[in-house]
């Protein structure tokens, strides 16, 4: 046995092998790793100060980013500060505490709820407040308990009257392991304080992240939900590997993304980013809910054991003022797992069509292009092209059954010196986008769609105001016009004889009954208007106000419904 210990002491030097590990580990700039959520309002503002000039590398599209790469863009607004507007200076001091130690490695303007004694200063509005917050030269932590009491009423011909009052509480703990792993999680629970079925419904009709918790409206009374993941990065962020559930934002939309949006609900998944000067790129293989395998009476229930999406998605910035995108995708049912979609260099399309599988058309494939175009200073261009399915054969064919789908968009953003945000945007999808034949592999999770909001067959011209009037309170108006040809005729024996293909849950009969022309169909005219305001009256206490009106026009029928709703809330972050 000496000699057995020997050997291996003389072939496999373990001292040096862990020296070199330490150092891959312990060389990584000490800042955050973990993601930072899509919902934090730091995405906006660097936005702007992209579009204004004094980024003008950032890229939005792919978001979430981990606090490493905010930070770095932090510095550089820093180095530019004096070109900001006295309410962007007040923002990037808010973000400046928030991302304190990232950029300063200070705890200056920390505050720990737990080990302090004056309480008191969990109402200081000049210092970022935690639960707990700790740190030395390996590890940073932090905890942070958030809470929300919101009530919400509809009133109207389709929502009829409601009213319901929803409090939730939950946790975050986040933190950093030798500058190279970084972990978040949250655990919220909430309480459904008052409200009947009815309203049940109507709360997780208008919210997606309840129409997406099964809890919400089986339980009707109690509902969770949790976020996280496990992040390592490498020095300087030109590699990273996630693990964890979490929302992901794909694509260069100003208002909604046709390629992966925040529509939906987080899914779990395993994620790769490489980062080299002006490429990006990022892939991922996640799990989804199997959902929408029933539509009666047009079809049975399948079962559906599994269903998986696979992306990916890389960036250019072929320039500060030109920068493109492509995209792919691919939903994948009853596999649940499969070594052909793990290969981040590949070709997801041709890699699924060459499973072996008989049937080729069983998983949904989507391919995109987007670019972004910066003309002048303060103005960006978008325009996005979805390709749902693509025959080279029919593409120019009149007669082409539907196997040409896609689905488009144009979008001007504006920012002006007053910090008005101007955003105008124009959507196109094609009949059957999004959804397939099978009814097992749409693009949706939850019942909910991974892309744009519109339904098939559909366009939609929308128009977004966003007005940061101090550095704490912000107004937005939101827009929409939507036309919409959908519907689903059957003959006597209960035998579709046409799907107009507006109804994303069921793509049966696209390639096999007739070609559809845009908007063939039952027409029906939406048109919504949105106004959000949201207050901090003191750093990290929140009041938000939500109210948005609709009409529904069924042109076919010469019906029209009006609906309203709105959402007064208050919440804490400490």
């Amino acid at each position: 046995m000496p000699k057995l210990i020997n050997l291996i002491k003389q072939n496999f030097p373990l001292k040096k092998y862990l020296f070199i590990v330490y150092l891959f580990i312990c060389n990584a700039v000490s800042a955050q790793v973990e993601l930072i959520g899509i919902s934090n309002p730091v995405y906006d503002f660097l936005k702007r100060m992209q579009i204004t000039g004094v980024i003008p590398d950032y890229n939005s599209s792919l978001i979430p980013k981990s606090g490493y790469e905010i930070v770095e863009n932090l510095k550089l607004i820093k180095d530019s500060f004096n070109l900001l507007s006295k309410t962007d200076k007040k923002m990037f001091s808010d973000f400046e505490k928030e991302f304190e130690y990232d950029m300063y490695k200070s705890k200056k303007l920390q505050y720990s709820v737990i080990g302090n004694e004056n309480f008191s200063n969990i109402f200081n509005n000049d210092r970022q407040k935690h639960l707990f917050f700790y740190f030395d030269s390996n590890f940073v932590f932090s905890a942070d308990i958030k809470g929300a009491l919101s009530q919400r009423n509809s009133d109207g011909d389709s929502l009829k009257n409601n009213s319901i009052l929803l409090g939730d509480v939950g946790i975050d703990f986040s933190g950093t392991l030798f500058n190279s792993v970084g972990f978040f999680l949250n655990l919220k629970n909430g309480n459904i304080v008052s409200g009947n079925d009815s309203d049940i419904s109507f709360a997780a009709y208008t919210d997606p992240s309840l129409r997406g918790n099964p809890n919400f409206y089986f339980d009707k009374k109690n509902y969770n939900s949790f976020e996280g993941h496990l992040r390592y990065q490498t020095n300087s962020n030109w590699l990273s590997l996630t693990f964890g559930r979490a929302s992901l934002l794909n694509g260069k939309s100003f208002i909604d993304n046709l390629f992966l949006s925040d529509n939906s609900v987080p899914f779990d998944f395993g994620k790769i980013d490489l980062q080299y000067k002006s490429l990006s790129y990022s892939f991922f293989y996640g799990s989804i809910k199997g959902d929408t395998t029933e539509i009666f009476p047009f079809t049975k229930q399948i079962p559906l054991n599994s269903k998986n999406i696979v992306s990916h998605y890389l960036n250019i910035n072929f320039s500060p003022k030109f920068r493109m995108g492509l995209w792919e995708s691919v939903i994948i049912s009853n596999q649940p797992f499969s070594f052909t979609y793990l290969n981040p260099v590949s070709f997801l399309t041709s890699a699924d069509l060459s499973t072996g599988k008989d049937n080729t058309t069983e998983n949904n494939s989507l391919i995109g292009i987007d670019m972004e175009i910066l003309p002048f200073k303060n103005i960006s261009f978008q325009s996005s092209l979805l390709i749902d399915d693509l025959t080279f054969g029919t593409l120019f064919d009149d007669d082409s059954l539907n196997e040409n789908k896609f689905g488009w968009q144009f979008g001007l953003l504006w920012e002006n010196s007053l910090n008005m945000k101007t955003a105008v945007e124009f959507t196109h999808l094609d009949p059957f986008v999004y959804s397939h034949r099978s009814n097992k592999s749409t693009f949706t999770h939850y019942e909910l769609p991974l892309g744009h909001s519109l339904p098939p067959n559909s366009d939609e011209i929308a128009v977004e105001f966003d007005y940061d009037i101090t550095n704490r309170l912000n107004v937005n108006f939101l827009f929409r016009h939507q036309r919409s040809g959908e519907g689903i005729i059957v003959d006597s024996a209960g035998v579709i004889k046409a799907n107009y293909g507006g109804n994303i849950y069921f793509g049966e009969g696209d390639a096999y009954l007739r070609t559809n022309n845009f908007l063939d169909g039952n027409r029906v005219n939406r048109d919504f208007y949105t106004v959000n305001v949201l207050w901090e009256p003191i750093k990290q206490y929140f009041v938000e106000g939500k109210f948005q009106y609709s009409v529904i026009d069924n042109v076919s029928t010469g019906k029209k419904f009006y609906d309203k709703y709105y959402f007064a809330s208050l919440k804490i972050n400490l």
